[in-house]
């Protein structure tokens, strides 16, 4: 039995016996032996693949990603690189992450996404499905019936968003807002959380977008937009 493959036996084996995660049992294997695996590093066969890009992955927090994976963020990288991961789906690459390395769900979309971002596969805020997405947020002194309120009553709505052209899909009270954007296919997904009862903080994503420099103008758009709606609300 090689190396690695006798310490993912030891990781399972305390997770039958603990329930925890693989990498929290990981983690406490690790700290047991005091030292690293042999799978931490690539196999003696195995060549480290060039970068495609400039980005490279301090796009990640690398001593958390070292912490929670057992590796940092360029040695994930090069182990993708040699599975071949620039010629793999988000999903199948978030799926080998999680299936062969134990890599808990969050963090195997984090390095997935920063992987697909240094590979060139995906523009920084380009989604998996090749759309873009732009977001805004604010607090507003106001309680969270107001401000959903501000979004749901078509009248109150034209007074922050005039002109604006917004066909509700969904609307549930004090919690979430989803509409069709300007008849187009972009949509907007708005959620709504009570910060005590008078204070109220609204959250914007609007999806679907078709580039980069189309979601940076709607976020500095959504952003402007939410200042005159607090200004609105708290006068």
């Amino acid at each position: 039995m090689t190396r690695q493959k006798s310490f993912k036996k030891r990781v399972r084996t305390r997770m039958d016996k603990t329930g925890e995660s693989y990498t929290a049992a990981r983690r406490q294997v690790l700290d047991k032996a005091g030292t690293e695996p042999a799978e931490a590093a690539p196999a003696e066969h195995e060549q480290a693949a060039p970068a495609a890009t400039g980005i490279r992955a301090q796009q990640l927090p690398d001593a958390a990603v070292r912490e929670r994976t057992g590796r940092s963020g360029e040695e994930w990288f090069t182990l993708l690189d040699t599975w071949g991961g620039t010629e793999r789906t988000h999903t199948e690459i978030a799926r080998f992450l999680v299936e062969e390395h134990g890599v808990d769900g969050w963090w195997a979309q984090s390095v997935t996404v920063a992987y697909e971002q240094a590979r060139g596969m995906r523009a920084p805020g380009q989604k998996s499905d090749g759309y873009f997405s732009a977001g805004a947020s604010k607090t507003v002194s106001v309680s969270v019936d107001r401000l959903f309120e501000a979004f749901e009553n078509t009248a109150l709505r034209e007074r922050w968003l005039p002109g604006a052209r917004v066909r509700v899909r969904t609307a549930t009270a004090a919690k979430s807002f989803r509409a069709d954007w300007e008849d187009g296919p972009t949509r907007l997904v708005v959620g709504f959380t009570a910060k005590g009862e008078a204070k109220a903080l609204v959250g914007v994503q609007h999806e679907r977008l078709t580039d980069a420099d189309t979601a940076a103008r709607m976020k500095a758009y959504w952003r402007e937009r939410l200042a005159v709606l607090k200004d609105l609300l708290e006068a």
